[in-house]
């Protein structure tokens, strides 16, 4: 009898909550025209955000590089050739390629990448700098208070800022730190961590302009990461290579002081001078085998600069976008029309009693 009682209660309770559902929908149908007027107001709102945000075009450039250096092959066969030992590899560059998207956001790689020149699809040209300050906005971002004093303040600045056309990146001004934060929200780098592709992403208002900017960045990552990568490697060939001027210098100076002795010794038949005849060539000889190991050595170094620079293959290069990446009209239709359905069904279902009990209580109090 319990277990029928149970099972009888358990199904009131479904049919009661059927009942609730019903409820619902009946209550939200008798309302569709509440809810059709707020999926027309979403439909508005929607659209002129759309329309008032700018374009952009985004730009994707998809990069192939070495993620080390090791002279096993070349540079060990060529040391084995001259016969010096300890030339077998190069050690790992602390640099790896995941550290890209961290470069590419660097105060220093960010200075540079401003003065790049950059033309607009209307011809007009002018410095990454200067194009950051003529992209267009939407109207809203001038109706709060900060804009609003920043831009009244902008106009008596404005002839400060263009005079002063060096930045100093140990102290920046408020203008430049601006932008550069503009450029890293512009320019992005990831990281396939499975084929160490790197992809490098450009986001601006004029597609022409974004393609250049897109190449240019390219082009001084890779100068970049080269001459960090071959620092060492060119220290250590400039020093070999004056080492090896001084011993040459020294070699060609101990040559003449042994052919000089010669000359005025010639009919001297003298121990003694056969004795600094024969100390004279041996120096000359001991600087010679000096100055031909450190030309070896100066040779190896020119391999091992030449073995540390790393190779960029262009997967996909930069190319002049046609269709904007943003914004994206039909996902903000779509996300305003759902928020208007979803705050007006909220409001006719759970929204109107609660604000009756609450006006009820707040009248009780008042007695």
């Amino acid at each position: 009898m319990t277990e029928q009682n149970n099972n009888h209660i358990t199904n009131n309770q479904n049919k009661g909550e059927e009942i609730d559902l019903i409820a619902l929908f009946k209550q939200l149908f008798d309302n569709r025209k509440k809810i059709f007027k707020a999926a027309g107001i979403g439909i508005i709102i929607s659209l002129i955000i759309g329309f008032s945000l700018p374009r952009e075009y985004r730009v994707e450039v998809l990069l192939s590089p070495e993620s080390g250096t090791n002279a096993t092959g070349s540079i060990a066969s060529l040391a084995s050739m001259f016969g010096v030992s300890g030339m077998s590899g190069v050690n790992e560059d602390a640099l790896n390629v995941t550290l890209f998207p961290e470069i590419i956001k660097t105060t220093p790689f960010l200075l540079e990448m401003f003065e790049t020149p950059v033309r607009t699809s209307d011809d007009e040209t002018m410095t990454l700098y200067e194009y950051l300050d003529v992209q267009s906005k939407p109207w809203w971002s001038v109706l709060f208070p900060r804009t609003i004093i920043d831009n009244i303040s902008s106009l008596f600045k404005e002839d400060e800022m263009n005079e002063d056309e060096t930045i100093d990146s140990f102290k920046l001004t408020k203008e430049q730190s601006k932008r550069i934060k503009m450029l890293q929200e512009t320019i992005s780098a990831e990281i396939d961590k499975k084929t160490n592709i790197t992809k490098i992403s450009v986001t601006l208002q004029d597609p022409l302009a974004a393609a250049l900017v897109a190449d240019s960045a390219v082009v001084k990552l890779q100068r970049y990461i080269t001459d960090y990568r071959t620092r060492k490697a060119q220290e250590d060939y400039d020093y070999l290579t004056n080492m090896t001027k001084e011993t040459e210098q020294d070699y060609i100076n101990a040559q003449q002081k042994y052919s000089q002795f010669m000359d005025a010794n010639r009919n001297v038949n003298l121990q003694s001078m056969k004795m600094e005849a024969e100390r004279l060539q041996k120096a000359a000889s001991t600087a010679y085998q000096i100055y031909s190991q450190m030309e070896t050595q100066r040779q190896l170094a020119r391999a091992k600069v030449q073995e540390a620079k790393p190779i960029f293959a262009v997967v996909e290069p930069a190319t002049v976008p046609l269709i904007p990446s943003s914004p994206r009209k039909m996902i903000i239709l779509i996300v305003f029309v759902f928020l208007a359905v979803a705050i007006e069904s909220g409001w006719i279902l759970f929204g109107k009693e609660l604000w009756k009990d609450f006006k009820t209580e707040m009248k009780k109090t008042q007695r």
